[in-house]
């Protein structure tokens, strides 16, 4: 505010004093240029004159006839000596004299004497009587043969002669008076050319000096002025530095307001997921399923701000590095079906052939990208097909990576289209709409794409659906080509994987080390969702590769544990691989996993060709080494109520791919071990009416009996599970002792299927 005060200050007092300078300066400059002007008229004119005095040579004039008027003196002298009877008459010299004459006489013929003698008419008579003797005395000297001029001849001629004289005389007169005229009328002209000429100096230097007066005062208004213009820029400067501050504060207050927001953000989300495993009826579950969704919807919004703010203040950088293309499209494909299965909608995604396997981008920011369009056609669309086309566009100036996101939609008219990518704006703003959001997500995704180096375009037509095509330059990664191997080398090892598993079971901690172990992995163990959240965030200096996550845990189960994790800032532990590790194979169980987050989903019991292959999908052969093929799962049990059998020999045969049987025989009877200790909490939360413990319990023991291959109890543990809060108390009761009674029975089933007691282990 105080900087547009002082612009506004100074824009008042400068105009008025700036407007006189430069009427003076323009009154100035004119008179300088018109005197200039003049001093050019000037050079010229007296130039012209110049050119004309020596081209005109009017001074020849005189010169000729003075010339002629000397040689007819002399004709007539030597005239008068050659008709004198006492002299001898000398023809030659009198040939001569009259010859030089007839000579000078006829240069007065030139045009430019005529020119200067124009206005003399006795000039014109005396030469046509000059002509006229001249002919009558070539008739007395012309005859070449004869005896040459007579002395009656030059008598008879000698009145005619003598009386040329006066007139000759005459016309020399003429001729230097006319002259005269002329000379004294150039000179009186360059006089006063000169006159004119000083004045005109002196005016053009009074003007310079007056110019130079008022440019000396321009000069010292520009640097009051400058001066004025620097404290200007030292406010908009000291302005510039308190926006930045307050940007920079308001940044450094929502990465705080964040934090603070979505930690007990995350916390809800994790009781929500909680209370929904306990038993609630139908209407129960739907209000769950609200204000699970409306939790979901604000944690959007808080990020969809946070972005904001970072891509306002240049804080959001982007991380490239070489990502497989397709297993990118499999990621968004695998977390945007639900949404489109849950509308009865198709997503079809197509992959131009020509893409190469891999490229160099953020794969974070992306997928950003790529979700916000997708989930914008799921929202506006109440039928049809979305349709993701991924293709490989050659430009002029480079090749770039289209992708293309297509629906059959309500579409958009021209007006909204103009403001589409506007903050706030939104596709639906009429008060009766349908579709929320808070119209950030265009923004954030155009901007998101311009920093990328690319940018988002769209066409539509209301009733017939959009088309938004995201371009990126496209910067293809080449393989790196696998060193040949010699006769007798050995390939190089794959290079082992730090591991982070998140697990509450002991024996399935070892049971997972066992197998990660096998495939020369490191693994680090997390009992609950927050100590893998913790354990995230406190490995910066080691980064984990994976993230094996079990979704039931006490303190923070395993969806909000993801949640938790894609929400950190640090953006590699933001977008670690997670894979879902469960005993539920059930669709809903899968789809709540991709939602909140999470790349795979492995359901127990793991088995080692199942993690190697799902390590396999994220790092190629460095997951780990191959298997033998998983065998066929057994037949189900027949209606007429044949029992699981005590131990699964498949099982237990996929097991011992991975550890010895010795480890296995281990960890099986320390899981019998436990069982004692199991029950009775079972007993407790039956006996307390807790059906979540008795739920979190029951699937804690199902998945590490299905791991070790015990189906007999595992099939038992489901059924504690599954009917925990809508089964009797005596039937849960009874379904506990069965698991007590099933305890010996399988320890012997396991010795006899060679799976013997560790040396010292008391039965």
């Amino acid at each position: 505010m105080a900087a547009a005060d002082d612009r506004g200050a100074l824009e008042a007092t400068i105009p008025s004093g700036r407007r006189g300078r430069a009427t003076w300066l323009g009154v100035l400059g004119i008179g300088l240029i018109v005197a200039l002007l003049a001093v050019a008229w000037l050079q010229v004119r007296q130039a012209a004159l110049l050119r004309q005095a020596v081209e005109v040579a009017d001074d020849d004039a005189v010169l000729l006839v003075y010339q002629a008027e000397t040689e007819y003196l002399r004709l007539r002298d030597e005239w008068s000596r050659s008709s004198d009877p006492r002299r001898v008459l000398d023809a030659p010299a009198l040939q001569l004299r009259y010859d030089i004459w007839v000579s000078r006489v006829g240069l007065l013929h030139n045009e430019r004497i005529g020119n200067a003698l124009a206005t003399d008419t006795g000039f014109a008579e005396t030469l046509q009587r000059i002509d006229r003797f001249i002919r009558r005395a070539d008739a007395v000297f012309a005859a070449p043969d004869g005896p040459g001029p007579t002395r009656v001849a030059l008598q008879e001629l000698e009145p005619e002669l003598m009386s040329l004289g006066a007139e000759i005389h005459g016309l020399s007169l003429r001729a230097a008076h006319r002259v005269g005229e002329q000379i004294a009328a150039r000179n009186a002209t360059v006089q006063s050319h000169n006159l004119v000429g000083i004045g005109l100096t002196v005016s053009l230097s009074a003007l310079t000096l007056a110019f130079a007066l008022l440019a000396l005062r321009q000069m010292r208004q520009l640097d009051r002025r400058r001066a004025a213009l620097e404290d200007l820029a030292e406010h908009l400067r000291s302005a510039r530095r308190d926006a930045e501050a307050a940007s920079e504060a308001k940044s450094a207050f929502l990465a705080n307001m964040s934090h603070e927001i979505r930690t007990p953000f995350h916390g809800l989300l994790g009781m929500l997921s909680l209370l929904r495993d306990t038993g609630l009826n139908q209407q129960q579950v739907g209000y769950l399923r609200t204000a699970a969704e409306s939790a979901d919807h604000l944690l959007a919004i808080l990020n969809d701000i946070l972005d904001m703010s970072q891509l306002e203040s240049g804080r959001m950088v982007l991380s490239p590095a070489p990502v497989e293309l397709r297993a990118l499209l499999r990621d968004v494909e695998a977390l945007m079906r639900p949404q489109a299965h849950a509308k009865a909608l198709a997503l079809h995604i197509g992959t131009d052939p020509a893409l190469p396997e891999r490229v160099l981008c953020d794969a974070t920011r992306v997928k950003q990208v790529l979700f916000n369009l997708l989930s914008n056609a799921i929202k506006f669309s109440d039928h049809g097909a979305i349709v993701l086309d991924v293709q490989a566009r050659d430009n002029e100036a480079m090749a770039e990576l289209v992708f293309v996101v297509s629906d059959q939609g309500i579409g958009i008219d021209e007006a909204t289209l103009g403001t589409l990518f506007r903050r706030f704006a939104q596709g639906d703003s009429s008060r009766s709409r349908r579709h929320g959001g808070t119209g950030l997500g265009l923004e954030i995704s155009r901007n998101l794409a311009r920093l990328m180096g690319g940018d988002i375009t769209v066409t539509s037509k209301p009733g017939e659906g959009s088309s938004f095509s995201f371009r990126m330059p496209l910067r293809p990664v080449q393989a790196v080509p696998a060193p040949r191997t010699l006769p007798g080398d050995a390939p190089p090892p794959p290079r082992p994987l730090r591991v982070l598993i998140a697990e509450d079971h002991v024996v399935n901690r070892q049971y997972m080390a066992a197998l990660l172990e096998r495939l020369g992995h490191d693994a680090v163990f997390a009992t609950n969702g927050r100590e893998a959240v913790e354990a995230m965030r406190a490995a910066e200096g080691k980064p984990f590769d994976i993230v094996l996550m079990d979704l039931h845990m006490p303190e923070m189960d395993g969806i909000a544990a993801t949640r938790a994790i894609r929400a950190l800032p640090d953006a590699a532990a933001a977008t670690v691989p997670i894979v879902a590790l469960t005993a539920d194979a059930f669709t809903e169980t899968r789809d709540r996993c991709l939602v909140a987050g999470m790349n795979d989903f492995l359901t127990k019991p793991v088995s080692p060709p199942k993690l190697a292959a799902s390590l396999r999908r994220f790092f190629g052969s460095t997951g780990g080494a191959d298997f033998a093929p998983e065998p066929a799962a057994p037949e189900p049990a027949a209606a007429g109520g044949e029992s699981p059998p005590l131990v699964d020999t498949a099982a237990v045969a996929l097991a011992l791919q991975a550890m010895p049987r010795e480890r296995l025989a281990a960890m099986v009877h320390s899981f019998l071990d436990q069982g004692p200790q199991l029950v009775q909490r079972l007993r407790a939360a039956v006996r307390d009416a807790q059906p979540l413990e008795l739920r979190v319990n029951a699937h804690a023991a199902r998945g590490a009996a299905l791991n070790l291959g015990l189906a007999a109890l595992a099939a038992t543990a489901e059924t504690l599970h599954e009917g925990a809060s809508h089964l009797p108390a005596h039937e849960i009761a009874r379904h506990v002792q069965r698991f007590a009674d099933l305890l010996p029975a399988t320890r012997a089933a396991a010795i006899a299927a060679g799976l013997p007691l560790p040396a010292g282990a008391a039965v």
